[in-house]
């Protein structure tokens, strides 16, 4: 008697258990031509892998032994396999997690040092400020003592003279001719009243008709013509601005200081002004 197929005893066994192919074909996934294909043996133009796969599935579904209709057929062996991408993957994200915390360190590290900075930076400004507002109040303060020193040494050494002429008059030993002649030289050696100038003076002559504006401190005082030969006269505490209608044709006396040369004749100059540093003819 032939020996029966091994696509022979599958078919009888699908059919012994009630199961069509296509209800084979739906729970093994395999191509229904396929199963055909196998319970008929006539699977020869398929790699022999992707037979015995094929007949390893439909044995396994119908509950039987693949060995028993796959020829020369072993069950793959359990082997341990160890992965390194599971350590590989914590590696990783060990590394991360450091690079990520160091990483934060040194923002916190660059911020501090960048904070350090800023108030040094800071501190070391406002040091050379204080220090330059110190050496500029000194120098004003110097600047100030130094006509007060001078004044106060030159009235020491005339008081000094005037003891000294005073301690020889009162000598025995002098006659009345020298006491005379000493008493003539102590009063032109008495040391005169010392005036700061304080305020400014002004006078306008006339040598043409010309129409002006004084104003003194900011205050109009006076807006006309001055006529030909006439001449005015007027003060101020810090700043005096004039206004000429013809240059040419008056001269200043500015605290003792003449200025006769203003402009040309017809020449018209709005901005003048006069202060205690001096005169300033403007655009």
């Amino acid at each position: 008697m032939e020996k029966e197929s091994a696509g022979a005893r599958l078919k009888r066994l699908r059919l012994q258990k009630g199961l069509s192919l296509q209800e084979v074909h739906r729970h093994t996934k395999i191509h229904i031509n396929i199963l055909k294909a196998i319970e008929e043996d006539s699977l020869t133009s398929i790699s022999p892998v992707y037979i015995k796969g094929f007949l390893k599935i439909y044995c396994k579904f119908l509950g039987v032994d693949p060995k028993d209709y796959i020829p020369d057929y072993r069950e793959p062996q359990a082997t341990v396999t160890i992965s390194s991408q599971p350590q590989t993957e914590k590696i990783t994200v060990s590394f991360v997690k450091d690079a990520s915390r160091w990483l934060a360190y040194f923002k916190r590290f660059f911020y501090l040092i960048k904070t350090v900075v800023i108030i040094l930076l800071s501190l070391l400004v406002f040091f050379v400020l204080f220090r330059l507002e110190k050496i500029v109040a000194s120098k004003q303060r110097s600047l100030k003592s130094k006509p007060k020193k001078a004044i106060s040494a030159l009235v020491k050494k005339e008081e000094q003279k005037i003891e000294e002429i005073k301690r020889i008059k009162s000598s025995p030993t002098l006659t009345s001719s020298q006491k005379s002649e000493i008493s003539k030289s102590s009063e032109m050696s008495r040391p005169q009243e010392i005036q700061v100038q304080s305020d400014i003076r002004l006078t306008i002559r006339a040598k043409d008709d010309c129409w002006i504006q004084v104003k003194t401190d900011g205050k109009i005082i006076f807006q006309g013509i001055l006529k030909k030969g006439r001449s005015e006269n007027w003060q101020a505490k810090e700043k005096i601005d004039l206004a000429l209608g013809n240059a040419g044709a008056v001269e200043l006396e500015i605290n003792g200081n003449l200025f006769s040369n203003l402009g040309r004749k017809g020449q018209a100059l709005k901005n003048i002004s006069i202060t205690k540093e001096g005169l300033v003819i403007g655009r």
